[in-house]
């Protein structure tokens, strides 16, 4: 059973936990609550990264959901993610309602839908919120997972608080392990406390072949931070502080930074170009608080009594825009700082949703940039955009990876094979490519008749290609007609 879209190279433990829409479902007991739960049929189509001008076909796929204030339910962000339509159905009734959008937050794996049809909610019970559980707290979790075609209720404790990866997304935020189960299918269901109060929305499971009954929670803190963001009209995402770091548990390292022997903290290795900390921080700064919370040398603050949680857990509670305090170490002087938080600043983007692929066509060259979506679609992952991906850092002269992806065959590239794919390119008609706009302006300006592809495959396949200018153009039209594609280029960079 397919339960999300491959990812294993990139988060391995991971699924999120979606189901076929026509998968049975276990059924439940009675219980007050169920009339704040609803199933969701969502029909997705998933935009094509190798072949970027088309889309791939229809999956249908389900999902739980539950009912909040306002008439609109609160679900994952993966049950609708590239939805073209949605429906969602209540228990102990027949009819299905088609549901929208409203808004929706990738990056923390929620969304809010709505339902124009009031009759749906006829009733239904919105959810009352609670707080975040403690360990071992009993929770239960409700939605629709596979095995029946009822309600589904499980039980579990709560059995550790933590940032983890979110698969929809890949960013480290905080999520709760629950030994309650959650099965495909259950992604979007609330998960409520022993008071009926919702405490979080489960999302995601770890695979199977590595941990038992191990399943998370979004918590209520992220779904309140969400549904606080939208009621000013847009979802804004969680912020980044957008640098590398390392711990400082030895007692030399500390020593030789000049940190006191009641100082704490760690250091800063590397700060990514226009990041939140860029211009503010230096290499070598020993932060030892952030947003008021003291940080350890491994790397934690203090949460609650007896947890602690990585450094970071104050950014997911924070917007774009906002101000976060920081006390460091720079050499003999303790300075306090305070930095503006800014959204993502990888030069690899992390996967996005909802959106078409950005590529640009000329005379069978296929031009795009290099994302985590990208990285998706191809099944042998080349070493060095691995390295890209995990490494690559941005600067000024290098905001996108632009790639030539593959070579839609002609005349007019004959001698350039199927060794000519992935290509890093570096310059074309000697112009720098720091993104992908730079590709179209340098493909007007040819040199001596001449447009010269540069990158760096010596060992492969060597370091240029080279095609006749006024040939090339005319030759693009073809090519396009030929393969049945719509524009040379994108709608983002007509």
């Amino acid at each position: 059973m397919k339960l999300s879209k491959p990812r294993t190279h990139l988060l391995p433990t991971y699924v999120v936990l979606l189901a076929l829409a026509l998968c049975p479902i276990p059924s439940a007991a009675q219980d007050g609550l169920r009339k704040s739960v609803v199933k969701i049929f969502t029909t997705m189509q998933n935009p094509n990264y190798y072949e970027p001008w088309r889309v791939d076909g229809q999956e249908n796929v389900s999902g739980s959901g539950c009912v909040i204030a306002g008439h609109r339910i609160l679900t994952n962000a993966h049950v609708v993610s590239n939805q073209i339509f949605i429906q969602v159905l209540k228990d102990g009734d027949s009819r299905k309602y088609t549901a929208k959008v409203e808004f929706v937050a990738h990056d923390c794996d929620l969304a809010l839908l709505k339902v124009e049809d009031s009759r749906f909610f006829k009733g239904t019970k919105p959810v009352k919120y609670g707080t975040l559980p403690y360990l071992r707290d009993n929770v239960q979790v409700y939605g629709y997972p596979v095995g029946g075609e009822e309600l589904s209720i499980t039980q579990g404790v709560v059995s550790r608080i933590e940032l983890i990866p979110y698969s929809h997304s890949m960013r480290n935020l905080l999520g709760v392990q629950t030994d309650a189960a959650i099965n495909p299918g259950n992604s979007g269901g609330p998960v409520f406390d022993r008071h009926k109060k919702l405490v979080g929305v489960a999302f995601q499971g770890y695979n199977a072949i590595m941990a038992q009954n191990t399943g998370y929670f979004i918590p209520i803190m992220l779904v309140q931070r969400f549904l606080k963001e939208i009621k000013r009209g847009k979802y804004t995402s969680i912020p980044t502080l957008g640098i590398y770091t390392q711990y400082m548990e030895n007692e030399t390292l500390r020593e030789s930074f000049g940190m006191g022997p009641n100082q704490t903290g760690i250091l800063v290795s590397k700060i990514l170009y226009g990041s939140s900390a860029w211009g503010t921080l230096k290499e070598n700064d020993v932060v030892l608080s952030i947003g008021g919370y003291p940080i350890a040398n491994d790397g934690t603050i203090a949460f609650r009594r007896g947890e602690r949680l990585n450094f970071q857990y104050p950014l997911g509670l924070r917007r774009i825009g906002d101000e976060l305090s920081m006390k460091i170490l720079r050499g003999d002087k303790t300075l306090n700082l305070k930095v503006t938080l800014k959204g993502e600043t990888r030069l690899v983007p992390l996967v996005k949703y909802d959106q078409n692929p950005t590529y640009f066509i000329f005379g069978g060259l296929i031009f795009t940039p290099f994302t985590t979506n990208y990285l998706q679609t191809i099944k042998d992952n080349p070493s060095e955009l691995l390295r890209l991906y995990y490494d690559g850092l941005p600067s000024p002269g290098l905001k996108q990876v632009v790639l030539m992806s593959h070579i839609l065959s002609h005349e007019i590239n004959k001698g350039y094979d199927t060794g000519y794919a992935n290509l890093v390119i570096t310059k074309i008609n000697g112009k720098p490519i720091s993104e992908m706009k730079d590709v179209i302006a340098a493909f007007e300006k040819p040199v001596s008749g001449r447009h010269v592809i540069e990158f760096d495959k010596a060992k492969e396949v060597g370091t240029r290609i080279v095609i006749d200018a006024a040939k090339a153009k005319r030759a693009t039209e073809e090519i396009l007609q030929l393969n049945n594609i719509p524009s040379d280029r994108s709608a983002d960079l007509k």
